[in-house]
C-alpha cells in the first residue's frame, strides 16, 4: 500500500506530515532522504488526541529515524496541515508532543506557538576570545554559542562533535547580535538532520540566551538562513511566530 504524505516548509525546514498511520523508522529515513526520496529535515505523525487533554497529538521523527521532543517549526507546518484536512478549525489549537501540551494560534500572517520556557543551563567555559556557551531546555537540549559571526563558522565541521557533549545528543545554534536591534543572526546544527535552513525551538534557545546576556530585548527577531523567526520573551513563556507553507502532496510505497 502506498503512503500518503503532505509535506510543508516552515523557512526551508521541511517535514513530512502523515495522520491517522504509522511508519517505521527505515520508512523515516527513505522519505526524508534527499536523493532517493521525498527530502525533508523530519516526518510527524499526526492523530486526534485520545485523552483529550489536546486536540492533536504528534510524533516526531528526524530525518535518520530517530525521535525528537519538540519542534517550533515542524509543529506549526502540522497544524497548518491539519487546517486544510478539516480535523481542525482554530483560531486556537492545542497539540500533545513529547515536551507537553501546546497551544497554537493560526492567523493570516503565521502560526504563533506558546512554546513553554526556557530553562538556561549553566554556562560553559570556552577558549575562544569573544566566544561564549550555553545550555538551554525548550523541551529539547539546546546549546548556545554567543560567537564573532556566524557565517564564518564550519558549521557541519563543529557541529557533530559539540552535539555529543551530552549523552543523547542536543541541537547546536551559533548566534552573534545584529543586524539591527533586538536581532540574531544564527546558524544551526539539529541532532538527526545537520545544519538546516531554520529551526523554532533553536531560535527560541537563542532567543532566550541572548536576552539573559543582555544582548536583546523581550521582542527578538531570528535571523535565520531560511528567514526570520519572531520570538516573544516572557518570565514564564516564549511565543515563537513564523510562517508554514504547504508544498506538496506525496504518495510513498510503503
Amino acid at each position: 500500500m502506498d503512503v500518503q504524505l503532505d509535506k510543508y516548509q516552515a523557512l526551508g525546514n521541511d517535514f513530512l506530515v502523515l495522520f491517522d498511520g504509522d511508519v517505521d523508522d527505515e520508512f523515516v529515513r527513505r522519505a526524508c532522504d534527499r536523493h532517493r526520496g521525498v527530502g525533508a529535515d523530519g516526518l510527524i505523525t499526526a492523530t486526534r488526541d485520545a485523552t483529550n487533554q489536546a486536540d492533536l497529538t504528534m510524533v516526531l521523527r528526524n530525518a535518520d529515524g530517530g525521535r525528537a521532543e519538540m519542534s517550533g517549526n515542524g509543529i506549526r507546518c502540522l497544524v497548518r496541515a491539519a487546517v486544510a484536512h478539516g480535523l481542525v478549525g482554530g483560531p486556537e489549537i492545542t497539540v500533545a508532543s513529547g515536551a507537553g501540551v501546546k497551544r497554537l494560534w493560526v492567523k493570516d500572517e503565521g502560526v504563533t506557538v506558546d512554546m513553554g520556557p526556557a530553562v538556561l543551563g549553566v554556562e560553559r567555559e570556552h577558549t575562544s576570545p569573544g566566544w561564549r556557551q550555553r545550555e538551554v531546555e525548550m523541551g529539547n537540549p539546546h546549546l548556545v554559542l554567543l560567537c564573532p559571526d556566524p557565517a564564518d563558522v564550519h558549521v557541519a565541521e563543529l557541529g557533530p562533535k559539540l552535539e555529543q557533549l551530552r549523552p543523547g545528543g542536543m541541537n547546536v545554534e551559533f548566534i552573534a547580535p545584529g543586524p539591527g536591534q533586538d536581532e540574531l543572526r544564527f546558524r544551526v546544527w539539529e541532532r538527526g538532520a545537520g545544519e538546516t535552513q531554520a529551526c523554532g525551538t533553536g531560535s527560541c534557545a537563542a532567543a532566550a540566551a541572548a536576552h539573559a546576556w543582555g544582548l536583546v530585548g523581550k521582542n527578538v527577531t531570528v535571523h535565520n538562513p531560511g528567514g526570520a523567526l519572531d520570538v516573544e520573551v516572557g518570565e514564564e513563556t516564549l511565543l515563537l511566530t513564523g510562517p508554514a507553507e504547504f508544498v506538496a502532496r506525496v504518495e510513498i510505497p510503503s
